[in-house]
């Protein structure tokens, strides 16, 4: 069964899928979340109550509207464009991420949600 999230800030909300792995499990587990969000370049993170390691989906570099669990910092994380660390238009997180999901939405609208705005994830039923 897929397991479709949405991912609202404000009146800003993108749904999206989550994979099928342990980790994507695992925060689908833990939903809902609210949070406050953290924003790096064209990312936004912010913590989830799920403690996991890296897997084989780890990447360091990323795709406009993929979803990662960033396990150095317990953190769900969405990007939509270059960070600070992104070499040209490559699109880099801190460090290696979990690809755990996809934004099925245009993730660049995302570009609205600003640090300490409350995000919140939850099952799409």
């Amino acid at each position: 069964m897929e397991k479709r999230i949405r991912i609202r800030s404000g009146s800003t909300a993108v749904n999206a899928v989550l994979c099928d792995s342990a980790t994507a499990a695992a925060v689908w587990a833990a939903l809902p979340v609210e949070a406050s969000a953290s924003t790096w370049g064209d990312e936004i993170y912010f913590p989830v109550p799920v403690v996991q390691p890296l897997d084989d989906s780890a990447a360091e570099v990323v795709q406009v509207g993929d979803i990662g669990y960033w396990p150095s910092g317990k953190a769900f994380c969405i990007f939509f464009g270059p960070t600070p660390v992104s070499r040209g238009e490559e699109i880099r997180p801190a460090s290696a991420v979990n690809i755990i999901g996809r934004v099925l939405d245009d993730a660049r609208i995302l570009k609205s949600v600003r640090d300490g705005d409350e995000v919140t994830i939850e099952p799409v039923p």
